[in-house]
């Protein structure tokens, strides 16, 4: 039989597919209350959007937490990303079968929490414990005032550089610092011949945020898209000239698809540098051990570094009973313990998301052994809040249709490609935000 969860009254969630509504004020979740609680066991469901070692070191975490309470025990349900994971919310929502704990991934965050999908935590977590967190990462995590996410698996996009690529073509393997010095080094570091490009990316609204950011713009004022000026136009003519020079790859696919093409090419020694997020750290250095060393390096800068971040928020679902919303703060509280932020950041590349958990003695002794683990962590004091506007994901997807449509057609003006871009993003957010 199917969990069912009581949903606030007038549920409107428009997310990745559109625009749809749930409604329901029943005593569902009473009535299904024994399904959840066996003897004085409580039990919860928790969706997890995360793959490969990052989803075997959660899982381990689970394990323990379970190992560690028998009045409590969370089921995990791995979900393949973000994407996947929201739309199925979508839909639980809708069935009044949502987990009562999820990872959301930050820019989705106004989606549900304007339509009353989040609880307010700050019930079971007082400031004092709010502010545990840095500061840069805290920007995501309230809606109207009201605590709805609490930083877990969290990041930064950075560099990462082949080494030995790098030294090979007499350069710094520490990195480039700038935009031209990236544009230098990709060049000294493609080989036509051998069909290795310096430099891949890829064309993501994450690292075209980031790029905005560095040229001095802002995504949005308000409700108001912001960078239809030369902040917005530098990435995409930067980007433009690389791919002319036969410098820069582009990878084929959709969404993650691209990523998975630019981080394995990285790891075959096809390109020299990638941007990537830092969560992908343990992973490649896994792959590439015993190919060659990696360094990692903060996105360069153009006229000033800057830097989103990324990543997921632990969020409560509204729908469960009084008793398994105190079971999923307990879950939430255990799983952002100082020493289980310093497990899951050693174990996977994510950010450390407090300053205890960053000077921990693992910690702090990882990052003289690994140096590269340190370089997101570092990159923090640069970051740059990203917008918390409901149907973003929809609004982003229709700039960067735009945005790639400029990178196929090299010839393209960068000025008409953005002034597209913004307008079909800019229409989304109106339809969205009334």
């Amino acid at each position: 039989m199917k969990l069912k969860r009581k949903l606030a009254t007038g549920l409107a969630i428009t997310l990745l597919l559109g625009s749809l509504v749930g409604c329901s004020n029943s005593n569902d979740a009473n009535a299904s209350k024994g399904e959840k609680t066996d003897s004085n066991i409580t039990k919860i469901d928790f969706w997890a959007p995360l793959g490969g070692t990052n989803g075997e070191t959660a899982q381990k975490m689970v394990d323990q937490f379970n190992s560690e309470h028998k009045d409590v025990q969370v089921n995990m349900l791995k979900q393949k990303d973000y994407y996947e994971n929201a739309t199925k919310l979508q839909a639980a929502l809708t069935s009044k079968d949502q987990p009562d704990v999820t990872l959301l991934e930050i820019t989705q965050t106004g989606t549900f929490a304007s339509a009353g999908a989040l609880v307010d935590m700050s019930k079971y977590f007082d400031k004092t414990y709010q502010e545990r967190f840095f500061s840069g990462l805290l920007t995501n995590s309230y809606y109207e005032d009201k605590f709805v996410g609490m930083p877990f698996n969290r990041s930064t996009p950075i560099l990462y550089i082949n080494r030995d690529m790098a030294t090979k073509a007499g350069l710094d393997p520490s990195g480039p610092k700038s935009w031209e010095e990236l544009k230098d080094y990709a060049s000294k570091m493609t080989n036509k011949s051998e069909d290795t490009y310096g430099f891949e990316t890829p064309i993501d609204i994450w690292f075209y945020e980031a790029m905005v950011m560095q040229s001095g713009g802002e995504i949005t004022n308000g409700k108001k898209v912001a960078f239809n000026n030369e902040a917005g136009q530098a990435p995409v003519k930067f980007w433009q000239d690389m791919m002319k020079a036969g410098i820069m790859k582009m990878p084929p696919g959709e969404d993650y698809n691209a990523w998975d093409v630019a981080k394995q090419d990285f790891v075959n020694g096809k390109v020299g540098m990638i941007f990537t997020s830092t969560a992908d750290l343990a992973g490649l250095m896994q792959q590439t051990e015993g190919k060659f060393e990696i360094s990692t390096a903060f996105l360069p800068k153009n006229q000033k570094y800057a830097t989103p971040t990324g990543g997921a928020n632990l969020v409560m679902l509204e729908g469960g009973t009084d008793k398994e919303k105190e079971a999923s703060a307990e879950f939430i509280e255990w799983m952002t313990q100082t020493d289980k932020i310093v497990q899951f950041s050693s174990s996977t590349g994510y950010l450390p998301t407090t300053e205890d958990a960053t000077n921990s003695e693992k910690l702090q002794t990882l990052y003289k052994e690994k140096p590269q683990y340190k370089v997101a962590t570092d990159q923090l004091q640069y970051a740059v809040a990203l917008p918390m506007l409901n149907g973003y994901k929809e609004a982003t997807d229709k700039l960067m249709d735009e945005i790639k449509k400029g990178l196929t057609d090299l010839n393209a003006n960068p000025k008409d490609v953005v002034s597209k871009g913004t307008s079909a993003m800019q229409a989304v957010i109106d339809k969205t935000n009334k």
